[in-house]
């Protein structure tokens, strides 16, 4: 799946009003012809899981140390 600028449309304050996706992703969640959202939801969490994973392939592993002080901060916070 190729990476797609998702962009955020704004009020005049500042909040998020909308979303725009460039229609190739939305092909990707929503096939042709497909109008359930049961299965918008699906390819969603797909979509998200499959880059999650694509992301952590790429992500350096922790060894015990790293990883008990990493937790330590993070309980700090």
């Amino acid at each position: 799946m190729s990476k797609s600028a998702i962009e955020y449309l704004t009020d005049v304050e500042g909040n998020p009003r909308a979303v725009v996706i460039p229609i190739d992703l939305w092909r990707q969640l929503l096939p042709q012809g497909g109008d359930s959202t049961e299965e918008l939801a699906e390819n969603l969490e797909d979509y998200c899981l499959n880059n999650a994973m694509d992301e952590a392939q790429s992500t350096p592993l922790l060894n015990r140390e790293d990883a008990l002080q990493f937790l330590t901060e993070e309980d700090g916070d």
